[in-house]
């Protein structure tokens, strides 16, 4: 009995360990309910994975895009928000012409992208979910619809298959997905106890002011 526990939990240990080059930062943990390796990602992260692993984020106006290679499994999911071109009001967030919101907002997509390329995936095999952009504040600017705009956009001109999407509306999402299924797991939180999410959002957003302001590359 203790040689077949030591057994488990040696397994355990090699599938906590096998992260990709890159992604030792994220926190991963095991999940009972799912049966594998969860890997949390926040806002300006994203994280790729070869392995039968879940990825698991909590969205308000930000977007994720769950994207895999449908023949081998290999994919991941990015957690981004587009950048203000200046603190204040709503119409910092319009963007006259190609801009910093695209720039970003591109950045974010490619990374993922090309990692997912790198571990093996092909681009003509790549599939994406897409999830997020939910207007949680009612008094404040629209920023969630921007981040859908730019996602089906960036999606379009790039000729990507959009297999399932869930965006805008009013509500958080908590979102779990699977690349080497290619199954997403997602609930809506019609209610929000605390302002988590809302503060966790604000932070990213100054902080991408300050890169913006600094022309440093996010991420």
């Amino acid at each position: 009995m203790k040689q077949e526990l030591s057994t488990n939990q040696d397994g355990l240990r090699a599938r906590m360990d096998a992260v990709l080059p890159g992604f030792e930062h994220i926190n991963r943990y095991w999940d009972n309910t799912h049966n594998c390796v969860v890997a949390k990602i926040l806002p300006g992260d994203y994280y790729v994975t070869t392995k039968n692993e879940m990825i698991l984020t909590v969205l308000g106006s930000c977007v994720s895009a769950c994207v895999r290679d449908s023949a081998n499994g290999v994919g991941g999911m990015n957690h981004f928000m587009l950048p203000t071109q200046g603190a204040g009001s709503a119409s910092s967030w319009e963007a006259p012409g190609v801009d910093a919101s695209t720039r970003y907002g591109s950045h974010a997509m490619e990374r993922l992208i090309n990692d997912i390329l790198k571990y093996g995936g092909r681009r003509d095999r790549l599939e994406v979910k897409v999830f997020g952009g939910g207007k949680i504040i009612s008094h404040m600017a629209d920023i969630g619809r921007k981040n859908i705009d730019f996602v089906q956009s960036y999606i379009e001109d790039e000729g990507i298959r959009l297999v399932a999407s869930d965006l805008g509306d009013i509500y958080p999402r908590k979102i779990f997905y699977q690349p080497s299924t290619g199954k997403v797991f997602m609930k809506r939180l019609l209610k929000m106890h605390d302002d988590n999410i809302v503060a966790r959002e604000r932070a990213y957003q100054q902080a991408l002011v300050r890169k913006q302001d600094g022309d440093v590359t996010l991420f």
